[in-house]
């Protein structure tokens, strides 16, 4: 039986074996084909940028991998700008049709995307815009456009800015499950879910403060493009009067109701072609494939761009998540590359371990003793995030950049009560004085806490230092806009914490210029593996991958965020400088 077991178990694994093999073989014949024909942009085209996946600052796959993009489940924001730029000097690319979005990308991250098409449509090209429906960050993009459409049933939303905290006190009681929590900072909003049933104050002020801030940011680029006053936007967004696609009209929201037939009778009529069925589309994705073969910036010398996005754990990082082994070897490669004359520092995280933040700080200050380090943050640069970025000869945020959140906290989980509550009893042993530090299932003793607060303090004075260096600020100033309090881009700039408002692309110009370089090339770090790659080295990834889907569709998008964010929680180990909570702005 044994026997049997086993030779049927090597035939299926044969066969299982060929299988990948043959698929892998079939993808390579159709991506040998395709890289035949993506450079066949056929003349007059229109460029159709859909963003319906999510968009990360930086995939960091090598770009003339055949199997690059295959399993990936974001697109790089890097490429769509550099895709556009490539567009806007290609004469085969006629216009761009934003057509149908749901972005899945942040405030920061579609302000630049933004403002890359307003770059695109200096060189006389016309952009046009169409969709069935309109989410918030869906119209602000949008609203760029020469001219916008939405179907004859279609919905609108623009109505300001949101967000929501969840608040666990009753929770705790009830389930008898505890957050002990150590903080310094008087803006309580890093542990005050854990400790209160509602918001505070001060709390609330800095949120509506944010709010305000990134809405009026937003309200000001539609503004200049729809030739409304931000005041009759604010009006708009108070009445609702974009519900329905008839109000959106007379808003001056929206240019025209068509059905999609209808737009792309507009298409035709802007390409100068008979009938729809003569429009040339080419797909972003198809066109990143040829965009990124097209190098803009050229020259012995480089700037190197860092990308550091996700929490800040400690250990090895990876895409999604930074970690001082990963950035740390990137940092390096590029302060000792004689090429490079200057490094670019891309910021997007909410922060994380404080200890990795520092690890991570100490190579970017040994970076800039030898070569200049300018920052560009992205959608977040809070807390470990602004940490690692405080110490840099120039810091630029977009105006819808989330940062500071300058603090520092503990939280350790506390089971007393439930284990009372179900009958268990700890009992503990030790050699010394503090040998028995803390336990789950015990009261936290006082000499522990202060041990632990003392840290938190010890920390909170470094962030400060580190800080106060960077920005030439006393300790007192940093201090004042310190104590978790979060900022807009354009907030920080007023009060010091960021030199100037801009993109990524203003930062390596800031780069070059204190290096001294009028032409150079770019560098990009880390290099990651392709999610073929990863796919191919664990064939489990795709079942995960699967199981996600699964449970996301069982339990809804909300709750599986909150499954996440608890899953990541379990990974947070020791003293936390990171954003207080996940703001999901809508």
């Amino acid at each position: 039986m044994n026997f049997l077991r086993n030779f049927l178990a090597s035939i299926l694994g044969s066969l299982f074996a060929f299988g990948i093999l043959f698929v892998m073989f079939l993808i390579f014949i159709s991506l040998v084909g395709a890289s035949e024909d993506e450079a066949s942009v056929k003349k007059n085209s229109v460029l159709e940028l859909q963003l319906q996946r999510p968009i990360s600052d930086y995939t960091g796959t090598n770009e003339v991998d055949p199997f690059a993009g295959i399993f990936e489940q974001s697109q790089g924001l890097d490429e769509i700008i550099h895709a556009i730029e490539v567009a806007k000097n290609d004469e085969r690319i006629k216009g761009i049709s934003i057509n149908n979005n749901f972005i899945i990308a942040g405030l920061a991250q579609t302000q630049a995307i933004r403002k890359s098409l307003e770059d695109f449509k200096s060189a006389g090209k016309f952009i046009y815009a169409y969709a069935d429906f309109y989410m918030q960050r869906d119209y602000y993009l949008a609203s760029v456009a020469d001219s916008v459409f939405i179907n004859p049933v279609g919905v609108l939303d623009f109505k300001g800015l949101s967000t929501e905290v969840l608040y666990y006190k009753d929770l705790q009681e009830k389930s008898g499950i505890k957050m002990e929590v150590i903080r310094h900072g008087k803006y309580k909003s890093a542990v005050e879910p854990y400790l209160e049933n509602s918001m505070s104050e001060d709390n609330r002020t800095q949120l509506s403060e944010l709010l305000h801030s990134l809405w009026n940011s937003m309200v000001t680029d539609i503004s200049r493009n729809r030739s409304i006053t931000e005041s009759d936007l604010n009006i708009i967004a108070d009445t609702l009067g974009g519900r329905t696609p008839e109000y959106a009209i007379k808003s001056g929201l929206i240019d025209d109701i068509l059905f999609y037939d209808e737009y792309e009778g507009k298409l035709s009529n802007a390409l100068g072609v008979t009938t729809n069925k003569d429009i040339n589309y080419s797909t972003l994705d198809e066109y990143v494939k040829y965009s990124n073969k097209k190098i803009l910036k050229k020259g012995d010398d480089k700037i190197a761009i860092v990308f550091a996005q996700g929490e800040i754990f400690y250990g090895e990082g990876g895409p999604d998540i930074i970690g001082q082994g990963i950035i740390n070897e990137a940092i390096i490669k590029a302060r000792e590359d004689k090429k490079v004359k200057a490094v670019v520092l891309r910021v997007n995280s909410p922060g994380g371990s404080a200890l990795t933040s520092d690890i991570i700080w100490r190579e970017v200050a040994l970076t800039k003793e030898v070569k200049p380090v300018v920052v560009s943050m992205g959608n977040v640069a809070a807390s470990g995030g602004y940490y690692i970025a405080a110490g840099a000869d120039k810091i630029f945020a977009e105006p819808t950049t989330i940062t500071g959140s300058i603090g520092v906290f503990g939280t350790i989980p506390n089971l007393t009560e439930l284990a009372g509550d179900i009958g268990i009893n700890a009992e503990q042993v030790g050699t010394n004085a503090n040998a028995i530090d803390y336990s789950l299932f015990e009261t936290m003793k006082e000499s522990f806490k202060n041990q632990v607060q003392e840290s938190i303090e010890d920390t909170y004075q470094t962030f400060l230092e580190r800080v106060s260096q960077g920005r030439n600020l006393t300790m007192a100033q940093v201090d004042s806009v310190a104590q978790g309090r979060v900022w807009s881009g354009t907030e920080a700039v007023e009060v010091g914490l960021v030199d100037e408002l801009g993109n990524l692309d203003d930062a390596i110009k800031a780069a070059a210029e204190i290096a001294g370089l009028e032409t150079y090339g770019i560098r990009k770090f880390p290099k990651y593996k392709s999610g073929f790659e990863r796919f191919m080295e664990d064939l489990e990834g795709a079942s995960v991958q699967f199981k996600e889907t699964l449970i996301k569709k069982e339990i809804g998008d909300e709750a599986f965020m909150i499954l996440k964010e608890l899953q990541s929680f379990k990974e947070r180990k020791g003293i936390q400088a990171r954003m207080p909570f996940a703001l999901d702005i809508k």
